[in-house]
Formats: C-alpha cells, sequence, structure tokens
C-alpha cells in the first residue's frame, strides 16, 4: 500500500476516502465540527493531485497557492467514530482567479455535511487575487464540464444525462461508482493497522 488513501475520479467529481479516528471526534465519539474543514482540504489537495496540477507545483513552478475566501457548511447528520466517509468534491464554477467548489461528506448511513467553499488562487506574499495559471484553470473547467455535461470549446451540453451506449443516467451511475469506492475503503479500512 502507498499510504494514499483510496480515491477516484469520474464524472467531473473526485471521491476521496477516509476512516474517522479518535483525534476526530468529541468525548461522545462524534466527529468534531471543525475536523469536517480538515477532511474537505484533504480531498481538496487530492483531487488536485489527480487532476495532475497539485497544490506544490502551483507555488513551485508559479508562485501561487489557493486560499480559502468563503466556507459554507450544512451539518446534516452526525459521523461517528471508525465510520468510513467519501469526500465528493466537483466545481461548481472556475473564475480567472477563483474557484468554487461543492464538498459532500458522505457515510454508510448518508451525508454528513455539504460545504460549498470558494477558493482564491494568490501569491504567497499577497493580498491580491492572481489569475489561474492556463493548465490549472483548464483542468478545473474540465472537470466542471464533465459534471455538467458541457463541451469546454463549445460550451454545449455534451452527455445529453444518458450514456448512449447504455442508455442509463449518467449521474446515477456516478454515484453508484462513489458507494463502490466507499465500500472498497471500507474493507481496506477494516483489515489493517491501528489508525493513528
Amino acid at each position: 500500500m502507498n499510504g494514499h488513501p483510496p480515491a477516484t475520479l469520474a464524472e467531473g467529481r473526485h471521491a476521496y476516502t477516509l476512516r474517522v479516528y479518535y483525534e476526530d471526534t468529541d468525548a461522545g465519539g462524534v466527529v468534531y465540527h471543525a475536523s469536517y474543514l480538515r477532511f474537505a482540504e484533504r480531498a481538496r489537495t487530492e483531487a488536485l493531485r489527480d487532476l495532475g496540477i497539485p497544490h506544490a507545483a502551483l507555488v513551485a513552478r508559479f508562485g501561487l497557492m489557493f486560499v480559502v475566501r468563503r466556507i459554507k457548511v450544512d451539518y446534516l447528520r452526525p459521523a461517528r467514530l471508525d465510520e468510513s466517509l467519501t469526500v465528493v468534491t466537483e466545481p461548481l464554477e472556475v473564475g480567472g482567479a477563483s474557484v468554487v467548489l461543492r464538498q459532500e461528506v458522505r457515510g454508510g448511513t448518508g451525508t454528513c455535511a455539504v460545504l460549498e467553499v470558494q477558493l482564491a488562487c494568490v501569491p504567497p506574499n499577497g493580498d491580491k487575487p492572481a489569475r489561474l495559471p492556463p493548465e490549472w484553470r483548464g483542468a478545473l473547467v474540465k472537470m466542471r464540464d464533465a459534471r455538467t455535461g458541457r463541451d469546454a470549446r463549445t460550451g454545449r451540453d455534451a452527455r445529453r444525462g444518458r450514456d448512449a451506449r447504455t442508455g442509463r443516467d449518467a449521474t446515477i451511475e456516478c454515484d453508484a461508482m462513489i458507494e463502490r469506492a466507499a465500500r472498497t475503503g471500507d474493507k481496506r479500512g477494516s483489515t489493517g493497522g491501528s489508525g493513528g
């Protein structure tokens, strides 16, 4: 095992699986509200890495970084100690110097929290936004358009909601893929290690 938790990228959604550790919970074994921010941060970092545009490369090559400008969290149900969670990340808006992401934290019995995060691209010592490098913006637009079904070049609906080969709803298929990833993470998480 390479130390990288199982993650998948399909249909414009990135799914990152993690396990709830004791350090993530309060005295009652319920995930502490601030832990969801850490889970979302890890998922965003892995999504960028899996897109081929890691955050570290943004800093090294362009002297830029993403910072959280705004975050909204809706807590829907508690997650608990040792639960396997999947954080699904999808871009909603991609601007010249910012990105808005939706991140949903899912557990075995449904959605625990939904976050809407606005990230701004800035230089490390700067206080003004900077334009996203074309490679980063292009990858995020492609991810967004895969989710919405738009063709990145024409802006038209390229998917029409159904898989032409199978006739199945593409969104349902993607949700099924994410559920399979969560189950796989569950099996891997239950077979080894102390979990830290």
